[in-house]
C-alpha cells in the first residue's frame, strides 16, 4: 500500500462529494515527501489564493526575521509606530501576533478608510471589541496593522518585503501577491457575478490593492511544500543553512493564549489542543499550523515530523460550501495515525 493512501482516499471522496472543485495535497515526514495528489483542473504548480495562510507565509515570517535581526520586539507598542489613541497605545506586537489586541475580527475598510494609505488610521480609529490582553479574538484587522508596522520597519511595501525576506530565501519561485498564470478561481464577485481568478478573495486585501498583512498571497503545492519542510526541520533548509533559528520557532510555538475555551495561539500560528481545532484529534500536543478561508491549510507535527499541505478553492463558486471543514479534520487524523505508525516502526 502506498504511503498515506487513506488520506488520498478521503480527499478523493470529498472531491466527488463536492467539498472542493480542485485541490492539491502534499504529505511528508521531515524532508521526505511521501504522497502528493491533485484533483480537478490542478497541477502541483496551480496557484491558489491562500487567504489567511498569508498571515503565516508572509507577515509572520517577516516579523520573525525582524525579531532575529533586532529590528523588532514583541513588546513594542503601537505608539512606537503610529499616533495611537489612548485605548490602543499599549497594544503590542505580541498582542497583534496572538490575536489578543482587542481589535475586532473584521469590518470593511472601504467603509472607513479614504484610501489604502489611510488603512492604519482607520483601524486605529475604530472602537476595540475588548481590552487588549483580555483573550483571543482572531483579527484580520490586527494583522493588517502588523503589516503596516513591518512596512515602516522595512522601508518597503509588504509584497517587496515578502519577496526579499521569505519567497526568495526559501526558493518559493511562484509564490506572490497579485499573480498571473495558472490560477484556481475562487468565489463569484458580489458586484459583478464573475468568478475571481488571480484577484484576492478577501475584500479588505482587495481594497488594499491586493497587498495586505492578512491575505493576498497566492502559492502552489511545490512552494508550500518547501515552506512546511523548513518549519518541520526547525528552520533548516536543504543546503543545511537556517532560514530561522530553532530558538525563534520554539518561541513561535509557545501557547500564548491558555484558558478554558480559548483557541490556542502562538506567534501567528494556531496550536494543537484548542477546541474544534483543524489539527484534529491525533496530532501531538506540539503540532501547529494555520488555515485559509478559501480552503487552504498547513499542519506540522514536530513529534513525528509529519507535514501536510492542502490547497483547495472550496469557496468556488460560493463560500456557503463548508464540507471541507470536517473533512480536513478526518484527513489530519488519518495522516497523524500513519505518521505515528511510521515513527514507532523506526524505533523498534
Amino acid at each position: 500500500m502506498e504511503p498515506f493512501s487513506r488520506v488520498r482516499e478521503l480527499l478523493g471522496e470529498g472531491f466527488a462529494d463536492g467539498a472542493f472543485p480542485s485541490g492539491a495535497l502534499s504529505v511528508g515526514i521531515g524532508a521526505d515527501v511521501l504522497a502528493t495528489h491533485t484533483w480537478g483542473p490542478a497541477t502541483p504548480h496551480t496557484l491558489y489564493d491562500i487567504a489567511s495562510l498569508s498571515k503565516i507565509v508572509s507577515t509572520t515570517m517577516i516579523a520573525l526575521r525582524f525579531l532575529e535581526e533586532g529590528r523588532l520586539r514583541l513588546y513594542d507598542t503601537l505608539e512606537r509606530f503610529f499616533p495611537a489613541p489612548p485605548d490602543k497605545k499599549d497594544i503590542t506586537v505580541l498582542h497583534l501576533m496572538t490575536h489578543t489586541s482587542g481589535i475586532p475580527a473584521h469590518y470593511y475598510l472601504s467603509e472607513e478608510a479614504e484610501s489604502p494609505a489611510d488603512a492604519a488610521r482607520a483601524i486605529l480609529a475604530h472602537p476595540l471589541e475588548q481590552a487588549p490582553g483580555t483573550g483571543p479574538i482572531y483579527s484580520c484587522m490586527g494583522y493588517i496593522l502588523l503589516g503596516k508596522i513591518l512596512e515602516q520597519l522595512g522601508g518597503a511595501p509588504l509584497n517587496e518585503l515578502a519577496q526579499r525576506y521569505v519567497f526568495d530565501p526559501l526558493g518559493m519561485a511562484r509564490t506572490t501577491y497579485r499573480p498571473t498564470g495558472d490560477i484556481a478561481p475562487t468565489e463569484r464577485d458580489a458586484a459583478t457575478g464573475e468568478l475571481l481568478c488571480g484577484v484576492v478573495h478577501d475584500e479588505n486585501a482587495r481594497f488594499l490593492n491586493g497587498i495586505s498583512g492578512n491575505a493576498g498571497v497566492f502559492s502552489d503545492l511545490a512552494d508550500m511544500t518547501r515552506f512546511v519542510q523548513m518549519l518541520v526541520q526547525d528552520g533548516r533548509l536543504a543546503d543545511g543553512s537556517y532560514y530561522l533559528s530553532p530558538a525563534t520557532l520554539r518561541a513561535a510555538r509557545v501557547n500564548r493564549t491558555p484558558g478554558p475555551g480559548h483557541e490556542f495561539r502562538g506567534l501567528g500560528f494556531n496550536l494543537a489542543g484548542s477546541p474544534s481545532n483543524f489539527l484534529a484529534d491525533l496530532m501531538s500536543p506540539s503540532a501547529y499550523g494555520h488555515t485559509g478561508f478559501t480552503g487552504t491549510s498547513i499542519a506540522i507535527d514536530p513529534e513525528t515530523g509529519l507535514n501536510v499541505v492542502l490547497l483547495t478553492n472550496r469557496v468556488c463558486p460560493t463560500r456557503a460550501n463548508n464540507k471541507l471543514i470536517r473533512l480536513r479534520n478526518l484527513v489530519h487524523n488519518a495522516a497523524a495515525a500513519e505518521a505515528s505508525r511510521i515513527a514507532a516502526a523506526k524505533t523498534r
